[in-house]
């Protein structure tokens, strides 16, 4: 198996990953080449394109968040990181290492010690309990059974699931088998963890209490997470980048302010036409920057303007502060309302935006 030498920053990259199903993929590859349509392709050959060309780099300790509709290849692209599914072309890295090029034993403990997955159907045994669910990674790896246990008490107690340790999956709400799922992987201990439209099959509130406690995790945990969704709210709320995809191609690559402020194309404007522009524009991109007397109350330029909206009940002035925390400018309810209006009407970017090869 090939080292390849890494950016440090970065812990997985595709490369011109291609997938497509059917029983000539390689004529239907030639056509892709040459520019031939998905629609096109799949007619004249029967075969479907799961993925065209999909390049990525994913740094580390990122929520990376893909997103798109039903059929846009999404699933299918988590699929190839731990190579649940072969691609038909293109290259895959993970911290280094080309995944395409490990053998039966190396993606085992591949998939075993630095990759965990979290499903949407959350795929608990219903003959364990959830403790023995939580831990069964760790029996596989073969961590002896007072170890993991302990390990996966511990886990269970962080995702608000202590006393349920006996439980069986059949007796818990939804949320709460999606948190036994997410136990589960955290307790792998793995620097990368696959999220496959994880909270999707939740109830709204449960789903935005799910999402509340995936950050508060992240923060002290500092992972590097894949999240599939077809939620653009999600998408925002979560993801630090965002990639957007439709059939099977990336349409744009950006923060998640940039996709929302400069969609590539209509197909993207489409999707923020409707979006809480409050969830997705930062206050350091609208503060008022200078040498201001001291605020009462201060926030990260990094917030969102639907964090401070509620700040201004009680102050005029709102202070923003830079990353060794002095305070680099200010804001006003006012100055939110004039952006909030005027990026609601912005129009879309004319290029698309996208990863660096």
């Amino acid at each position: 198996m090939s080292q390849v030498s890494p950016t440090s920053d970065i812990a997985i990259s595709l490369k011109g990953v291609t997938k497509i199903f059917g029983s000539d993929p390689e004529r239907a590859l030639d056509m892709l080449r040459r520019g031939v349509g998905k629609t096109e392709v799949q007619a004249e050959t029967g075969n479907v394109v799961g993925l065209d060309d999909v390049s990525l780099a994913i740094e580390r300790g990122q929520i990376f968040v893909v997103m798109g509709l039903s059929g846009s290849g999404k699933s299918t692209l988590i699929r190839h990181v731990n190579r649940l599914i072969e691609p038909t072309s293109g290259e895959i890295i993970v911290g280094g290492d080309n995944v395409l090029e490990m053998d039966d034993a190396a993606l085992r403990k591949f998939r075993q010690t630095r990759i965990a997955m979290v499903f949407q159907k959350f795929a608990l045994m219903p003959h364990r309990s959830v403790i023995e669910n939580v831990a069964y990674g760790l029996e596989i790896r073969g961590v002896r059974r007072e170890e993991r246990l302990e390990r996966a008490a511990k886990w269970i107690e962080i995702v608000g699931l202590k006393g349920y340790e006996k439980t069986r999956p059949r007796q818990l709400s939804g949320g709460q088998q999606q948190r036994v799922g997410l136990a589960r992987a955290l307790a792998m201990d793995t620097d990368i963890v696959l999220m496959d439209e994880a909270f999707s099959a939740l109830d709204p509130l449960i789903r935005a209490g799910m999402q509340e406690q995936l950050l508060e995790l992240q923060q002290s945990l500092n992972k590097t997470i894949l999240f599939i969704t077809h939620d653009f709210d999600e998408a925002l709320k979560i993801g630090n980048r965002i990639a957007v995809l439709k059939d099977g191609a990336v349409q744009q690559v950006a923060h998640p302010e940039e996709i929302v402020l400069r969609p590539a194309n209509a197909h993207i404007e489409e999707f923020v036409r409707d979006v809480n522009k409050a969830r997705a524009i930062h206050v350091g991109t609208i503060m008022e920057r200078g040498a201001f007397e001291a605020c009462e109350l201060a926030v990260p330029a990094g917030a969102r303007c639907e964090d401070v909206l509620p700040l201004f009940a009680d102050h005029r002035w709102v202070g923003v502060t830079g990353e060794s925390g002095e305070q680099i400018g200010r804001l006003s309810a006012t100055q939110v309302i004039k952006a909030l209006a005027r990026y609601s009407a912005a129009p879309p970017a004319a290029a698309v935006v996208t990863e660096a090869a």
